[in-house]
């Protein structure tokens, strides 16, 4: 596994990482990415927006949706996936294998690189409320995919982490999606059952 992870790494990721340092970096990214990122951090922006969603009437199905999917995320990303895959860093990579010392923006990093714990939140969170609320949502799925790029930018994670953890988080959407649909559904046949019953 980690012989196939170092050749997609130098075959694939960091000629990417590079390209962008040496070609998209600009003074302004530099200010505003760490920022962006931010975002991401803990999924805590997701969970607020989910939580506050699940308080209104009109957004609460897509409430539940996010939190939903965003439990799902981190057994998948954080619980499972980062202990068995065990992917260190780009930058520790280039500094491993090439004495190349890479200068963050950003602390380093005290996980496993991937999956993508922040681009997960953040497609997994605006793909259920896009499913909910396409205008809402559609800004969301820009927003999500600002925060996968700051991970990128700023050294943090190689491009597949990214790729990957974005497929991962639309499908643990639509998963979040069939079961809070099913649960609701479940819940008004037995309130219509309940409510014979009473008759």
């Amino acid at each position: 596994m980690n012989n196939i992870l170092n050749i997609i790494a130098e075959k694939f990721d960091l000629p990417i990482l590079d390209w962008i340092a040496a070609n998209i970096w600009c003074p302004f990214l530099d200010i505003i990415m760490p920022y962006i990122t931010l975002l991401g951090d803990a999924g805590i922006f997701w969970i607020a927006c989910a939580l506050i969603m699940m308080l209104i009437p009109k957004y609460r199905k897509a409430g539940f949706k996010m939190g939903l999917a965003l439990i799902l995320g981190l057994l998948l990303c954080n619980v499972t996936l980062k202990p068995l895959v065990a992917r260190i860093r780009p930058y520790d990579y280039q500094l491993e294998h090439f004495g190349k010392e890479i200068s963050l923006l950003i602390s380093a990093q005290h996980d496993f690189s991937f999956p993508s714990g922040h681009t997960i939140a953040s497609f997994e969170a605006a793909t259920a409320l896009y499913i909910c609320h396409k205008k809402e949502g559609i800004a969301a799925l820009i927003l999500a995919a600002v925060i996968a790029f700051s991970r990128i930018y700023l050294y943090v994670h190689y491009p597949t982490d990214v790729i990957a953890s974005v497929v991962f988080g639309i499908a643990l959407a639509y998963v979040s999606h069939k079961i809070i649909d099913m649960l609701y559904l479940k819940l008004q046949k037995s309130n219509t059952l309940s409510d014979n019953l009473d008759q």
